[in-house]
């Protein structure tokens, strides 16, 4: 049987709502106004949103903390979330591409979760490939507006794309939420 002692504090910066992550006039997701018009506009909206999630998640960490594995056997860590996410959206950019494949960022067979190590080069690299297979894969759907419009080797409908980006960093915040409770009670919001 656990006892209370076993578990971290859970804990938040929030002041206003004590069980969220942010109060909502410090939360970079909060925005003025009307919600986005148009589908596309709505779906990139979301997406902005989860990536800034996931990022948060990882906010005021060290090395050795975002490497941290969850519960055995899982090789699970924010910093492999980081890592798997640079891969999923390389992938992402092969779907599209009508040209060959470019390789792997981690090798195969769970190299993003089994190489997150606790070194800062290592959470720097994942930082770096992250910010930049989004960018290539937004560069090269910011050209192809039309959500019913088929891309690549595979006619991937862009739609499908957008809608699959959004599920699979919505999941993995999903996880995020619960790493990041494990290293320092913090909870999600």
């Amino acid at each position: 049987m656990a006892r209370m002692s076993d578990h971290p504090t859970r804990w938040t910066q929030a002041t206003v709502y004590p069980d969220m992550w942010a109060d909502p006039d410090d939360d970079p997701r909060n925005r003025e106004g009307n919600s986005p018009d148009g589908e596309l506009a709505t779906l990139l909206d979301f997406l902005t949103d989860y990536r800034t999630t996931l990022l948060m998640k990882c906010e005021g960490l060290d090395a050795e903390q975002l490497a941290r594995r969850s519960v055995p056997p899982s090789t699970m860590s924010l910093l492999g979330l980081i890592r798997h996410l640079a891969e999923v959206e390389r992938d992402w950019r092969n779907w599209i591409s009508d040209g060959d494949p470019l390789p792997t960022l981690y090798g195969e067979d769970d190299g993003d979760f089994d190489g997150a190590v606790a070194e800062q080069s290592v959470v720097d690299e994942a930082y770096s490939a992250l910010a930049r297979e989004q960018a290539e894969v937004d560069a090269v759907l910011a050209e192809h507006p039309d959500l019913g419009e088929r891309l690549g080797k595979e006619q991937v409908a862009v739609r499908e794309l957008m809608v699959h980006r959004i599920e699979e960093y919505a999941r993995h915040c999903g996880h995020a939420d619960l790493l990041r409770e494990c290293v320092d009670g913090r909870v999600g919001q």
